[in-house]
């Protein structure tokens, strides 16, 4: 009906204006409601084809309906039409940059600084671009320029963080990794209050809660800090989801764990699980990295063992797999693979894989033709307590960075993580080892969005070691 309307609309002489129809459908895109908007856009762009407005704005409606070749094809016509247009070279910059085009991205996000260099936004785009080519002085100063001009940008602030976090400068790092709950997207800390923010001080009478913020892998890695804390403030409570109390609730010095608002008591201070590394100064000499810190349960553990042993012939490798992590998260585009983008493992030898993948990425195990068995349990995965049980019966884990992969370093096991070419923060750059887990081995693409390499080399690392069971087919050194 809306489009009827509108095509009716467009050809009448008392119309609307052709903005009018774009403003409209810009609201409708600002509401989520992009199938609406693209079609009061499609009826603008058959009444005017070259209506620059309509032409923009149809191209950012294809990206997020995740047409991204259209999307480009759009917004390169609308550049050719006007090439002076900042927000067009802006905008295609970033779809060119979603889709590994890199060296596409560069030209339009160097165009967009060019024609409006007093625009924060443009400098940002081009910091993230720099990020993703791992030019990271120039990620730093493009964002440093952007702060320049707005100091309260908080995603500049943000990604400045990533850049010196990744290249090792913790201190400032960390400082700048603070703007994160400023972020437009990012969800409130906790309800509001009037209880101050822990400044890493000894607090020996009142309550300090802990928030485990962010992503499962997040709270994974930061918990390691809980027992420290606790040395300084022995009235300790944790708030947490649920998927994540039998995780944290094993770190020492805990009093309580919650996963409502409702149920915590009164509190005098809070602090996230993620700022605790700048409170405590940390450096990369001076993470707190003894592993194991996380531990299946051994019941559990028992019975996932047994239930192993009966499908994986006894002299096979036993392998956990995950390829992809949750398709909602920001950089999932840049940190998933696919299945069959593992063929080269699963020519393997005495080898069974055991799939630990959860999500909609299970549908590809259908169409799995590899040598080495796959078994798939992910979908008897009711909670972290059984991945940690089966995690506790397997010889090593190659995963993507997800929180399985954090979570089996947490515990020890060796792990193979295959990495982007433009990494998160935490893996820094070019080492195989991390800091951060003893036993994780990192393999990182050597072309962005391109998996061959690093797996084919992983392949190789897995067919080095022996095929022995008992804990020693595996052999990873922990320096």
């Amino acid at each position: 009906m809306a489009s009827s309307v509108a095509s009716r609309a467009l050809q009448t002489p008392i119309a609307r204006t052709l903005n009018d129809w774009v403003a409209e459908a810009q609201t409708l895109q600002d509401a989520g409601r992009f199938e609406e908007a693209e079609r009061i856009v499609a009826q603008v762009i058959d009444s005017a084809p070259n209506f620059l407005p309509a032409l923009h704005l149809a191209g950012i409606l294809s990206y997020k309906l995740r047409r991204p070749l259209e999307a480009i094809e759009r917004l390169e016509r609308a550049i050719g039409i006007a090439p002076d247009q900042a927000a067009f070279h802006r905008n295609l910059c970033e779809i060119y940059r979603t889709q590994s085009r890199l060296d596409e991205a560069i030209v339009h996000g160097r165009r967009a600084v060019e024609l409006t260099p007093d625009d924060p936004g443009s400098h940002y785009n081009l910091g993230v671009l720099h990020y993703d080519r791992l030019e990271m002085e120039e990620a730093i100063a493009s964002n440093r320029r952007a702060l320049a001009l707005d100091p309260t940008m908080a995603c500049a602030h943000f990604e400045l963080a990533e850049g010196l976090l990744t290249t090792g400068q913790f201190e400032e790092g960390w400082a700048e990794y603070e703007w994160r709950f400023e972020l437009p997207s990012a969800p409130p800390l906790l309800p509001k209050n009037d209880r101050p923010l822990w400044d890493g001080r000894p607090m020996r009478n009142g309550t300090l809660v802990l928030i485990a913020d962010q992503g499962f892998g997040d709270s994974i890695q930061f918990c390691r800090y809980i027992p420290e804390v606790a040395k300084l403030c022995p009235n300790l409570v944790v708030a947490g989801s649920a998927e994540m109390r039998p995780i944290i609730i094993q770190q020492s010095g805990i009093a309580a764990y919650y996963d409502s608002w409702e149920s915590i008591p009164n509190f005098d201070a809070y602090c996230p699980l993620s700022g605790l590394p700048r409170l405590f100064r940390t450096e990369l000499a001076t993470i707190p990295a003894t592993v194991p810190y996380v531990v299946a349960n051994s019941e559990k553990a028992a019975k996932w063992r047994k239930r192993l042993d009966a499908i994986v012939p006894g002299d096979f490798r036993r392998i956990g797999l995950v390829w992809a992590g949750r398709s909602t998260h920001g950089n999932d585009f840049n940190r998933s693979m696919t299945l069959n983008g593992l063929s080269a493992l699963t020519a393997l030898e005495d080898a069974g894989f055991i799939s630990l993948q959860m999500g909609t990425a299970t549908e590809q195990i259908g169409y799995y033709y590899g040598r080495a068995p796959l078994i798939n349990l992910g979908a008897e995965i009711q909670d972290f307590t059984d991945t940690m049980a089966i995690l506790d019966g397997l010889d090593c884990v190659v995963a993507v960075d997800t929180g399985v992969a954090h979570l089996a370093g947490a515990m020890g096991k060796p792990t193979f993580m295959l990495v982007p070419y433009a990494p998160d923060w935490r893996w820094l750059l070019e080492r195989s080892d991390t800091p951060w887990y003893p036993t994780v081995e990192l393999f990182r693409q050597i072309s962005p969005g391109s998996w061959t390499e690093p797996v084919s080399a992983l392949a190789s690392r897995l067919k080095r070691s022996s095929s022995s069971r008992g804990g020693t087919s595996i052999q990873i050194s922990v320096k």
